[in-house]
């Protein structure tokens, strides 16, 4: 726990048994952790060199008051942390600076192999300061959406997410459950017909697009640098962006015969997935599977709707659907 400290574990190990005995020796905390009388020393002459621990002139150890003690460390690091980022951005106007006019090769990296893209995939997304934008097509090569670690962390940070799903993406197997998942954490995620390629972009600065599996099977993928090819995605994503249609899901559907019905002043939540997966271009069958449903369950459903809406087709359906705000059309 304490590692993010720059705690080692056996130091943490000692501190938190020098926390329920004070005034302890090195023996009586050997004896009490079983751990060898060497390794406790080690650990203890570290403790006391963080501000952990106060030794006696007996060669007892004391621990110091965690408030102040890890507190004071806390602040430290974050005051490295704030002289780091600033940091930062002086190394990055220099290499932006520095990569002003240099050849394409150095504007381009070539990445092979599926650990490879992987590590780079994470590495971009590391790399972002304000927001990471993506398009996400299927299949996923090296990274499926529920094992992006990065994604958590960067949003802890504060960096915004915005992806855009091809249609195809949403008929994958827990495809729905990723993306309810993903809505809740704070993600923007729209639906488009068909994407013209993978894409992550990290601010204005990094781009990785992945390409086609080799005729040898080896994945492969550039990672570009700052540059008009860059600027040039960028303006292809926020296009892309603004034409595709937004997915507002709820986790709340339950099974199909535990569903409360909202009567006729609108519709439920279960409803309102269903709609706007069908809104979105999926066929009954894979919104059915998606959500659980029968077909059955599913067309008795969008029957109810279109007796409330007054309809007869649901082409019409839709586009009441929209105007009274059933399904979000920003």
């Amino acid at each position: 726990m304490l590692d993010a400290l720059g705690l080692d574990p056996d130091d943490e190990h000692v501190y938190r048994a020098l926390l329920g005995q004070p005034d302890a020796t090195a023996m009586l905390l050997s004896d009490l952790l079983a751990v060898p009388r060497p390794d406790v020393d080690k650990a203890l002459s570290r403790l006391v060199d963080w501000g952990l621990a106060v030794k006696s002139s007996d060669e007892q150890f004391t621990a110091a008051p965690p408030a102040m003690a890890l507190g004071a460390l806390i602040t430290q690091r974050r005051d490295r942390l704030r002289m780091a980022e600033q940091a930062l951005v002086t190394f990055a106007e220099q290499h932006r600076a520095a990569m002003t006019g240099r050849s394409i090769n150095d504007l381009i990296e070539v990445v092979t192999g599926v650990d490879a893209i992987r590590h780079r995939f994470l590495q971009v997304q590391q790399a972002a300061r304000t927001q990471v934008r993506s398009f996400i097509t299927a299949p996923f090569v090296a990274v499926p959406p529920e094992q992006n670690t990065a994604e958590p962390a960067a949003i802890g940070r504060g960096v915004q997410f915005r992806a855009v799903l091809d249609r195809a993406v949403l008929a994958e197997p827990g495809i729905v459950t990723d993306a309810i998942a993903s809505l809740h954490s704070g993600v923007q995620l729209r639906v488009a017909d068909r994407l013209p390629m993978k894409l992550v972009l990290a601010d204005a600065d990094l781009g990785l697009v992945p390409l086609t599996v080799s005729p040898t099977g080896e994945p492969g993928a550039v990672l570009l640098h700052r540059s008009g090819l860059l600027d040039a995605l960028d303006a292809l994503f926020e296009t892309v962006w603004h034409t595709a249609y937004p997915l507002k899901l709820s986790s709340n559907a339950g099974e199909p015969d535990t569903v409360t019905e909202s009567g006729p002043q609108g519709p439920t939540d279960l409803d309102r997935e269903i709609l706007t997966l069908l809104l979105a271009g999926l066929t009954d069958q894979t919104v059915a599977t998606q959500l659980g449903l029968s077909p059955r369950t599913l067309h008795r459903r969008l029957r109810h709707l279109m007796d409330i809406a007054g309809v007869q087709t649901r082409m019409q359906l839709g586009g009441y659907a929209t105007r009274q705000g059933w399904v979000d059309s920003s």
